[in-house]
């Protein structure tokens, strides 16, 4: 089957194509915003990209379409789809129809954390020889592709809360029927989509309600937002972590790199790695949990997370320049994951070192001004905070920078941005990179720029 899809450069749809062409279809796709690494990859697999919707790509008429949550009413290529009566589908129904049945799907799911935890479950399985097949919204260090079918019945799959398509407006992951499901987290984002945290919890609550009876609910000890969602039913068991009962750890360094597992009172095993902060330790007591439901023992699950390398693009080192200036891109575009993220960092430098937060509010939810009031207070573990103000955004910076507990300006040009990290950096800085796009380009020309003036010191 020839299957072709609108907004193939997403980071669900890229991997969506990968597990497509695995499974023996022929694939193509189209995208407007064709960036790294998702590009590169599917470049790497042989898959074709159009750039743009330009109605000729489907002609000759694939057997599908398959359209990303992205591609709205208007887009040329759709008209032309819906015009000729072309077969189509979301990218959460192929899924279900053509990849999950008869799978035991593990689904990691919450506001933060999604993509780290759902990498982390994936290899620990993988670790424990179970060859498990994926589906993750990035790329994890431990297997260089976002998405594979595995040889197994267990799929870990990134259980996404944003709506389907412009014909489905349910959330993601009520197509894919967990067995067993992490809800990390909750709080209030897509404001594009939902208009309160309690649409938030209804959808997560849907996701609940068709979980089986021998299925399991991983949850944190204390989340009122999450035990809101249990309340409104749960008919499986629930296993929670965290805040020191039942399951929780127990530190060994203080920015959490290195920390003991305890349950109910003893050590089940020691994890050690180079992830740090808070929120990275809850992302692995879920995932060590959620693959304990399919047979691997927290021993081992804590020995493969050792061995963890991380995802690109959160906290991901680019570079390292010979005054000791490091440079870090991270896909942080919330108050909680940019504070969390931060704080990580500085428990590991400790209180001396010197952290600059580069940070464009690219989001629908931050550009709609949501967050503001909470964005400055998030940067509070930087040494300063560079904001970029990209077109379109309908609210002032100027007053959030009026709140930041830290020194602070905007920029809005990407040269002169770069022009002024280069200029005024100082050695041993680390420059953290925040944004869930390809903020134009500036991982490249920054990088590309430090290594300039390296060279002609």
């Amino acid at each position: 089957m020839h299957v072709h899809i609108l907004g193939i450069c997403g980071t669900f749809m890229g991997s969506l194509a990968l597990l497509a062409r695995e499974a023996g279809h022929t694939v193509t796709g189209s995208d407007q915003n064709v960036y790294p690494p998702m590009s590169t990859q599917l470049e790497e697999q042989g898959i074709a990209l159009h750039v743009g919707y330009d109605p000729q790509q489907l002609d000759p008429a694939p057997d599908l379409v398959v359209v990303g949550n992205a591609i709205s009413r208007g887009n040329p290529a759709v008209e032309y789809m819906l015009e000729k009566g072309l077969p189509y589908t979301s990218g959460p129904q192929f899924l279900s129809d053509h990849i999950l049945p008869d799978r035991w799907v593990l689904a990691a799911s919450g506001t933060h954390g999604k993509t780290t935890t759902s990498s982390m479950l994936a290899w620990i399985l993988e670790y424990a020889g179970m060859t498990p097949g994926f589906l993750i919204g990035g790329i994890p260090g431990n297997f260089e592709v976002s998405a594979r079918l595995g040889e197994t019945p267990f799929f870990v799959i990134e259980a996404d809360e944003y709506d389907t398509a412009f014909f489905d407006k349910r959330s993601k992951f009520v197509h894919y029927h967990p067995r067993t499901a992490i809800l990390n987290n909750l709080e209030f984002d897509h404001a594009d989509i939902f208009d309160s945290l309690d649409d938030i919890k209804k959808q997560f609550h849907h996701m609940v309600r068709i979980i089986p009876g021998s299925g399991q609910v991983i949850a944190p000890a204390s989340d009122k937002n999450i035990d809101d969602v249990l309340d409104k039913g749960c008919w499986s068991e629930v296993c929670r972590f965290g805040d020191g009962e039942g399951v929780h750890a127990e530190l060994i360094k203080p920015d959490h790199s290195a920390f003991c597992i305890l349950m109910d009172g003893k050590e089940a095993g020691v994890v050690s790695w180079n992830m740090t902060g808070e929120h990275n330790c809850n992302n692995a007591l879920s995932a060590i949990l959620a693959a304990r439901h399919v047979g691997v023992t927290p021993e081992v699950a804590c020995e493969a997370l050792s061995k963890f390398r991380g995802i690109k693009r959160r906290m991901e080192l680019l570079a390292e320049c010979e005054d000791g200036v490091r440079v870090y891109d991270d896909f942080a575009h919330h108050p909680t994951a940019i504070a969390t993220t931060l704080k990580g960092l500085r428990a590991r430098i400790g209180e001396s070192g010197l952290i600059r937060a580069v940070i464009e509010p690219r989001s629908n939810t931050m550009k709609m001004g949501i967050h503001k009031g909470q964005l400055a207070q998030a940067t509070a573990a930087a040494t300063d905070v560079i904001w970029y103000e990209p077109p379109g955004l309908n609210w002032s910076l100027e007053e959030e920078m009026a709140m930041s507990p830290v020194p602070s300006h905007s920029v809005s040009d990407i040269d002169e941005l770069v022009e002024y990290l280069v200029a005024t950096r100082k050695p041993n800085e680390h420059i953290v990179i925040m944004s869930n796009g390809g903020f134009g380009g500036i991982h490249k020309k920054l990088t590309d720029a430090l290594r300039d003036a390296d060279d002609h010191r």
